[in-house]
């Protein structure tokens, strides 16, 4: 890659997420002209994934001669240039596969959807949900590096958990690290990482004040105050990863014509910082806490803050 070929590019998505950053305060870096992502193949994609912890791989579609395509591929190209800038001392790789010119590689990986990112960790492959921004992917990238489950073992940290309320979440009381039982819930946090929090504790007096007895798992829907006991301890690794695919409730905002789903979904915007807005948010959490136990309804919450040309609080329902 030349770096003259980016002078355009570059500047376009420097002046666009400078917007996005400023509010924020944050320093993101220029790009720097230098090539850190691979584009991998079958001679050389193992030694990739034993260089690097973590190796970020993109599956796109074959780049033609068409201006337009060619302007998509390589504006993705350096969002991921950027992260790969940003993660270079992380131990935290990125790659290229081409689903056509490299399609017996795809499947020999996994990968299945053009324009998805999947993530080779360890054993695991984690496909990456999210905005295709390069603050957005490294924020995700830097989540996965932590470990899969938090330890709350005093009163200020489970102080902190119980504040997380917009958060899915789980939390088990184990004897220890040593515990195969907490073993098996940690694999299962793997499966699920970063996108719904598992936390463990192996303190007697934490789990009598969440009611936990040992080897037992609670699972907490998002502004729910009352957890939901996962019967039958103590639990294998399969039997968690099973229960929280049954339970967790989500709806992607973006291609939602292409989902096949059923039921109610409430889409929210309320600004929380905004009284008004606040209290419009503390309504729709209300109505959240009557219907927990209906498995049709599904319900998100969007702050405006994130989306300026949203100004007001708004509702829609969602019929399927």
């Amino acid at each position: 890659m030349k770096a003259t070929c980016w002078v355009t590019l570059v500047g376009i998505y420097l002046l666009l997420i400078t917007y996005c950053w400023a509010e924020e305060g944050l320093d993101f870096p220029t790009y720097d002209g230098k090539d850190r992502v691979i584009d991998l193949s079958e001679k050389n994609y193992k030694q990739a994934l034993k260089k690097y912890d973590m190796l970020s791989v993109l599956l796109h579609e074959p780049v033609t001669s068409d201006k337009t395509s060619q302007r998509r591929f390589q504006m993705t190209e350096m969002v991921l240039e950027l992260a790969a800038q940003v993660l270079e001392d992380k131990g935290i790789g990125f790659g290229l596969v081409d689903s056509k010119k490299d399609a017996k590689l795809a499947k020999k990986l996994g990968l299945d959807e053009e324009g998805s990112l999947y993530v080779f960790k360890e054993d695991h492959i984690i496909e990456f949900d999210g905005q295709m921004t390069a603050d957005v992917l490294v924020e995700f990238l830097l989540d996965l590096m932590e470990d899969p489950v938090e330890i709350i073992n005093s009163k200020l940290e489970l102080q902190a958990f119980d504040h997380m309320e917009e958060e899915m979440k789980l939390i088990g009381y184990f004897k220890g690290e040593d515990s195969e039982y907490y073993k098996a819930f940690e694999e299962a946090a793997e499966h699920f990482q970063p996108y719904v929090k598992f936390f463990a504790t192996f303190d007697k007096g934490v789990a009598k004040k969440l009611g936990l007895k040992q080897n037992e798992v609670d699972f907490y829907e998002p502004f729910m105050d009352d957890p939901v006991h996962i019967p039958d301890k103590p639990y294998t690794e399969e039997e968690l990863v099973e229960f929280v695919n049954e339970h967790r409730r989500f709806i992607l905002l973006i291609s939602l014509e292409e989902d096949d789903l059923n039921g109610i979904h409430i889409v929210t915007f309320a600004e929380e910082d905004d009284p008004d807005g606040f209290e419009f948010l503390e309504v729709v959490k209300q109505v959240a806490k009557d219907n927990t136990d209906n498995p049709d309804l599904s319900i998100v919450w969007i702050d405006p803050d994130d989306f300026p040309l949203i100004q007001q609080s708004e509702l829609f329902a969602l019929h399927y």
